[in-house]
């Protein structure tokens, strides 16, 4: 099975980041076979093309929600509507792509760990500590997906 975990975000705008940060630090880490990891910027139709060739992604992305910042959620997401109401600047880009997908008929099982984040207007390429801590859990929870 071909696997691809899949990292959203803007690197320059702190926690919109962390998906990003969280394909970095996997890319020295081995993980199972057939698994790629890739940064896919701020999303969008231009992955179809990438994407569309594995039979399960993995997608790591930094949310807008009433958690803390720093928890970590898993979502199955099937379908555009699936996808949390309060994604990031980029949550148009992700919810067109599933659905583009729908209509070439080839959509992959999809996991999607987001990470609440506290502040996704501030320009800089750090994180905030809360969102760099849960770091390790969400590699923690990718590793346990792809088993």
């Amino acid at each position: 099975m071909k696997r691809l975990v899949l990292g959203i975000g803007n690197l320059l705008l702190g926690d919109e980041g962390v998906g990003i940060h969280v394909v970095r630090a996997l890319e020295g880490m081995e993980l199972p076979p057939d698994t790629d990891v890739l940064d896919g910027g701020t999303g969008g139709l231009h992955l179809i093309g990438l994407i569309e060739g594995y039979e399960r992604i993995v997608m790591v992305d930094a949310t807008l929600d009433e958690q803390p910042a720093g928890t970590v959620r898993h979502l199955k997401p099937r379908y555009a509507s699936d996808f949390p109401t309060l994604m990031s600047a980029h949550e148009i880009g992700l919810r067109d792509m599933i659905a583009a997908m729908h209509l070439t008929g080839h959509v992959p099982d999809i996991d999607l760990l987001v990470v609440t984040a506290s502040n996704v207007g501030r320009l800089g390429l750090s994180l905030t500590p809360p969102v760099a801590e849960a770091i390790p859990e969400v590699i923690r929870r990718i590793k346990l997906l792809l088993h």
